[in-house]
C-alpha cells in the first residue's frame, strides 16, 4: 500500500469510528451508560478463553450490528448491489471463516458462500467434521463490487469496523482468513500472502489462520493438498480429532 493509499485508508478507518459512537449515541462527550460500555470495549479480546469455553459477554450481537448498518449506503457499491450479504452461521461459533466479498450468487441470495465456491468450502467444513451451521461465515466487504473486482482501499474502510464488530460479538477462538484479501485486510499487512498463509497469526488474542480463498481451488485444484493442511491445523487446534 503506498503512502496516499495508507493515507486514505487511515482516515476512513477515523470516520468510521466516529460514526460508530454517533451511532452508538455518542455525540460529543456525554454518552449513555450502554453506549460506554461499547465504546470502552472497542477493540479489546479476551486473550484466553476460559477452560468452559464460555464467551466473555459482548454488549452487541450479530443482529444488533445488522440494525447498524440498515440499508446502507456509506460507499457507491450500494448503487449496484442488490442486496447487502452481512453473515450467517452459530452467533457463538468457536471457528469463522472470512473471506473478501461476496459474489454474484451471494449478491443474489444475500447470504455469504453460495454458488460453486460455497459449496467447496460446505465440503471442506464437513471434512473437518463441522457443519456450516456450527460455525460462522462472513465477508471483509458486506456488497458485491461490479464485475466481482477487488475492493477498493476505501469500500473497505468503510465495512471494516463493522467485520470487527461482527468478530467481537461471536467472539471465535480462531478466525480462518480466505484468500489473499481477506488475510492482508484483517491482519493490516503488506506482507506477501505466501509469507502469511499456513500458519497462525495474532488478531488481538485471536487466532488467524490464512489459506486459500475456495473460488482460488476451483481454478488451481493443486492448491487444496495444501489448503487441507491448513484446515487441519485448525482442526488440531480446535480439539477435533481427524
Amino acid at each position: 500500500m503506498n503512502t496516499g493509499k495508507n493515507f486514505i485508508f487511515i482516515t476512513e478507518q477515523v470516520k468510521s469510528y466516529f460514526r460508530f459512537l454517533a451511532e452508538n449515541r455518542c455525540p460529543g462527550f456525554e454518552c449513555s451508560p450502554e453506549s460506554l460500555e461499547i465504546v470502552k470495549n472497542w477493540g479489546k479480546w479476551p486473550a484466553v478463553r476460559p477452560a468452559s469455553r464460555k464467551k466473555a459477554s459482548s454488549p452487541e450481537t450479530p443482529e444488533t450490528i445488522r440494525r447498524d448498518i440498515g440499508d446502507c449506503h456509506r460507499c457507491k457499491l450500494s448503487q449496484s448491489r442488490m442486496n447487502i450479504v452481512f453473515g450467517t452461521g452459530n452467533p457463538g461459533a468457536r471457528l469463522m471463516f472470512v473471506g473478501e466479498a461476496p459474489g454474484y450468487e451471494e449478491d443474489q441470495s444475500g447470504e455469504p458462500f453460495m454458488g460453486e465456491a460455497g459449496e467447496l468450502l460446505t465440503r471442506i467444513i464437513q471434512a473437518m467434521k463441522l457443519t456450516r451451521e456450527e460455525v460462522y461465515l462472513c465477508n471483509i466487504i458486506k456488497c458485491r463490487p461490479p464485475g466481482n473486482r477487488e475492493p477498493k482501499y476505501t469500500e473497505i474502510a468503510r465495512c471494516l469496523p463493522f467485520l470487527e464488530r461482527q468478530i467481537r460479538a461471536v467472539a471465535p477462538e480462531f478466525v480462518c482468513a480466505l484468500g489473499d484479501f481477506a488475510a492482508r485486510a484483517l491482519l493490516k499487512t503488506n506482507r506477501p500472502f505466501s509469507a502469511i498463509r499456513g500458519r497462525f497469526h495474532n488478531y488481538m488474542g485471536i487466532k488467524v489462520m490464512p489459506t486459500f480463498h475456495p473460488a482460488l481451488l476451483l481454478q488451481e485444484p493443486g492448491k487444496k493438498r495444501e489448503t487441507w493442511h491448513d484446515m487441519q491445523q485448525l482442526m488440531k487446534a480446535l480439539g477435533i480429532e481427524k
